[in-house]
């Protein structure tokens, strides 16, 4: 009977339930009191891992931020370095066509001279034929010289002469804003 006893001491039923205790309750368990120094614990950690998700954040913001703007530059250098011969194509190519249009001019006041003297005299007809030497010689030296050696010249030219350079501007201005009207 004995093992009657202590079988029946030591062993609890299915439908008995152990009385609670604080030893017995976890931390984690929804329906445990929370404590005002546990409840501090977790909102620091929780505060901490929120810090730390924010500086996780910054630094993927600013890596993102920085690969952007590598690519943007790599982007502007192509655009740059595409402009470039873009722009270097077009003056030489504007280049010939005004040494071009410079010597088929030449060659319109040349035949002309004689209709020049002609009609208005030998002087004039003179003044027709330097202007058509001149022209003829601007527009060979337009296509001998490269854009560089011309844009030297055009430099130098401003700096000897500000005043002229300024006045031919205008005058080119105008006349181009003249074409542009039409």
């Amino acid at each position: 009977m004995a093992t009657k006893t202590t079988k029946a001491g030591a062993a609890k039923t299915a439908g008995e339930v152990a009385p609670v205790t604080a030893a017995t309750t976890s931390s984690t368990s929804p329906e445990a009191p929370v404590t005002s120094s546990e409840a501090r614990s977790r909102f620091n950690a929780a505060l901490e891992e929120a810090r730390a998700g924010a500086v996780a954040l910054r630094a993927d913001a600013r890596q993102r931020a920085s690969t952007y703007a590598d690519e943007a530059l790599a982007r502007g250098e192509d655009w740059a370095a595409e402009a470039k011969v873009k722009v270097a194509e077009l003056a030489v190519e504007g280049k010939n066509k005004a040494g071009e249009a410079l010597g088929s001019l030449a060659r319109v006041v040349d035949d002309n001279t004689a209709v020049i003297d002609e009609k208005l005299g030998q002087k004039y007809g003179d003044y027709a034929r330097t202007a058509s030497q001149k022209l003829r010689g601007a527009g060979t030296t337009l296509q001998d010289r490269s854009v560089d050696e011309l844009t030297e010249d055009a430099r130098q030219f401003v700096r000897e002469n500000p005043g002229k350079a300024i006045g031919l501007a205008a005058l080119a201005g105008f006349l181009i804003s003249r074409l542009l009207r039409r």
